[in-house]
């Protein structure tokens, strides 16, 4: 959803009605994840995806009946259904799509999750998707994590919905719930899905190099807010990264142990100087940081666990480190050895093999049934 925010809110102030299509559960192979939107709007675009060009013929079709008579609906494509191949949703998965119309009537909140947002102040936004009683249809509540705006009908099930999206919000994770009618969690008839929208996650870069500015471009394209910091003034300068959303002078070691690390969080260490990057490591394999890599030769390596251990470090907290860092991809340039980064990284995150995809079998998308 967060990709077509900022048309949304363009098109909501102009008093434009949209029809927005976001994609609330998937199966197998699908194109895109939960959480994936497109909008229609009252002049006949179309922004966003939902399913990589599978299905948004169809989205848009459907998105023009729900401008015209505002009747949200909740649509199934996949291959089981022979409709979805006239569609085009060849690729194997199944999707659950909600539209709705959205204007200042029907979602007088959108502004304010925008600002929160634009903040990076963690909202989440639980959406009625389906309901025995049609009334509940397409309601809203928006979640922080201090207050709740809006209602879905009754001060119980909001309570219930609230608690739940707070934890998700929590994770960075979508999800789809199920309640009774008044937020009994062993209840059914009532389906809500919920879209987080935390912050972006963070990805620290120590060391002002050709190989950093390149993975500065790599981790934007990943959805990362990218900081690059090396104690050298004369080398970190926004001018160099003009790809990283901030750029700092300090000593490695000392700026990380002040700044917030969740397991969402990715550090590199670039610097290939003990003097930077044993203290960094130190302090960064001591973090729940999601992932952890320092680049260097293999000889460097082999030095710098024999630094790390002497400095104390365990072998549990050294097991940790990818080091050298990135994936075998035979890359040459700094842009090269920055998709290998990305690609350990990727693999990291969701449990990937790391082999051709053609000498697997099986479902091509991680967590997905065979």
């Amino acid at each position: 959803m967060r990709e077509i925010l900022s048309d949304l809110l363009a098109a909501y102030d102009r008093g434009e009605p949209c029809a927005m299509a976001t994609v609330v559960r998937t199966w197998r192979s699908a194109p895109r994840p939960a959480g994936a939107s497109m909008i229609v709007t009252a002049g006949g675009e179309a922004i966003g995806s939902v399913s990589g060009g599978c299905v948004e013929g169809a989205l848009y079709d459907l998105g023009q009946e729900v401008l015209a008579d505002g009747q949200p609906q909740f649509e199934t494509y996949g291959v089981s259904d022979d409709d979805a191949f006239s569609v085009g949703l060849t690729c194997g998965g199944i999707l659950d799509v909600f539209v709705e119309r959205v204007d200042r009537d029907t979602w007088p909140e959108l502004p304010g999750v925008i600002r929160s947002v634009e903040a990076e102040e963690p909202v989440a936004v639980a959406t009625v998707v389906a309901a025995p009683e049609g009334g509940l249809l397409g309601r809203h509540v928006v979640v922080r994590a201090t207050s709740v705006e809006g209602s879905l009908g009754t001060e119980r099930l909001d309570g219930t919905v609230a608690a739940d999206a707070r934890g998700l919000l929590a994770s960075g994770t979508t999800g789809f719930l199920r309640y009774g009618p008044e937020g009994e969690r062993l209840g059914d008839g009532l389906e809500v899905f919920v879209a987080s929208m935390a912050p972006p996650p963070r990805m620290y870069i120590f060391g002002a190099i050709d190989f950093s500015a390149a993975l500065c471009r790599v981790g934007k394209v990943l959805g990362f807010r990218v900081t690059v910091c090396d104690a050298r003034e004369v080398f970190a300068t926004a001018r160099r990264f003009p790809d990283a959303d901030e750029v700092v002078v300090d000593w490695p070691h000392r700026w990380l142990a002040s700044q917030p690390v969740d397991q969402r969080t990715v550090i590199c260490v670039l610097t290939h100087d003990p003097k930077f990057d044993v203290p960094a490591l130190e302090v960064a394999l001591r973090t729940e940081a999601g992932y952890v890599g320092a680049m260097g030769s293999r000889r460097t390596h082999e030095d710098r666990l024999q630094r790390l251990k002497e400095a104390g470090m365990t072998d549990e907290e050294i097991a940790r480190l990818r080091s050298p860092i990135g994936l075998d991809l035979g890359a040459r340039t700094p842009e090269e050895t920055a998709i290998s980064i990305a690609a350990e990284i990727i693999q990291e995150r969701w449990g990937g093999s790391g082999v051709h995809l053609t000498a697997t079998s099986g479902p091509i998308h991680p967590g997905a049934p065979r």
